[in-house]
């Protein structure tokens, strides 16, 4: 039965719907994407792939549940790509991030990939095309994640065709040597989407994606830490209307996410819990709007963003817990290719936690500036060639 708190909160999430009927589910995120590929017409060339990413990104948060801080700093990709033949491309490089306001490289990691590609499948070993390639909802995977924690290393399977996708990936995040102080770490997932129905400019589609951890170990010394599994799951409808002028298309995604600890020795909050996303939008020359609402029930997550959870991780507040989570976002970004390979990215994302609406209206703001190129080197000559 509905309180009046319950009521006045439905009819509030109502109002701003409909006040923000045109609104987007997601950003568009491919300036932020470097996929290379195998290539029949580059055969037996080798390339050089650069790859920068520059960022501002500014949480004006005094919330219980996300941190208020600032990331602001570069990050360069430079990579060796051989296509060793049509189907196949090895690659080796380096990542290197900056965080400025401090001294020295923040972060630096080799990257090597081989990549086998034919047709609509796409498999690699190595580096993988991870983090927001993935295409996880933010619920599930947090955005800021390509900032702090681009790189994953493992094994991935690429299926992309006209009306199905999938993304079946697993990555080693910690592996152990006998009698380490440590447990290893695994983490993997799948995402996909399917499209059901599509012609004079409808697209109906069904999502599915799920993420699993496992955190334990046979060779580390420390017997007293249990093992950790966990599951986070997402499965919704998808329908987009491209409309082709200034408004160039409104959709709506839903999903219902879940969470799972499947630990034999349940430590956690809570054992279980779910979610719900809504979204409904629209993206134009003049940008992108989206409007969201999140309601949270004992909800816990393995990658995604600590906004959303029902148990708290900040500075001065961990472990506190939330059962019912409520939250209206209203984001809005501007996107545009400022000259070919330079990608311009601003947002501004104000959202309203329900439960507290004694507090003010908190929001971050994000500038990103990404340059992407390939460029050819030189032509390995065969013998006799």
């Amino acid at each position: 039965m509905f309180t009046s708190t319950g009521l006045k909160k439905t009819l509030l999430l109502i109002s701003f719907l409909f006040s923000t009927y045109f609104a987007l589910a997601q950003f568009d995120q491919s300036a932020f994407e470097n996929r290379i590929r195998p290539d029949s017409s580059l055969t037996n060339e080798v390339h050089f792939n650069f790859y920068n990413l520059n960022y501002v990104r500014n949480y004006e948060y005094t919330n219980d549940f996300h941190d208020g801080y600032t990331l602001y700093g570069t990050q360069l990709q430079p990579q060796i790509v051989y296509y060793a033949h049509p189907n196949l491309a090895i690659i080796a490089g380096a990542f290197i991030r900056k965080d400025f306001g401090r001294n020295g490289i923040s972060d630096a990691k080799p990257l090597f990939s081989v990549k086998y590609h034919k047709r609509n499948l796409t498999l690699i070993f190595g580096s993988l095309e991870g983090n927001i390639q993935h295409k996880y909802i933010e619920p599930l995977y947090d955005f800021e994640r390509t900032l702090t924690t681009p790189i994953e290393y493992g094994t991935q399977l690429l299926v992309e065709r006209k009306k199905f996708t999938l993304d079946a990936w697993i990555a080693w995040q910690k592996m152990i040597y006998k009698g380490d102080p440590a447990k290893e770490e695994i983490i993997g997932g799948l995402s996909t989407e399917s499209t059901i129905a599509e012609g004079n400019g409808w697209k109906f589609s069904l999502p599915a994606q799920f993420l699993a951890f496992h955190q334990g170990g046979q060779i580390d010394v420390l017997k007293e830490i249990p093992i950790t599994t966990m599951f986070n799951g997402a499965t919704g409808l998808k329908l987009h209307k491209a409309i082709n002028t200034n408004i160039k298309q409104v959709y709506t995604d839903n999903y219902i996410a879940v969470y799972k600890d499947f630990s034999p020795d349940k430590r956690k909050a809570y054992e279980g819990g779910f979610g719900l996303w809504l979204n409904a939008g629209v993206e134009s020359k003049w940008g992108s709007l989206v409007a969201s609402y999140w309601k949270g029930n004992n909800f816990i997550s393995i990658k995604g963003m600590p906004l959303y959870e029902s148990v708290s991780d900040n500075l001065y507040s961990p472990g506190l817990k939330q059962s019912a989570r409520n939250i209206v976002s209203l984001r809005y970004a501007y996107q545009k290719e400022l000259i070919p390979h330079l990608y311009l990215d601003v947002r501004f994302e104000p959202h309203i936690d329900l439960d507290n609406t004694d507090k003010q209206l908190q929001f971050n703001h994000s500038f990103f500036l990404t340059y992407k190129q390939d460029f050819k080197l030189f032509k390995v000559k065969k013998d006799g060639r």
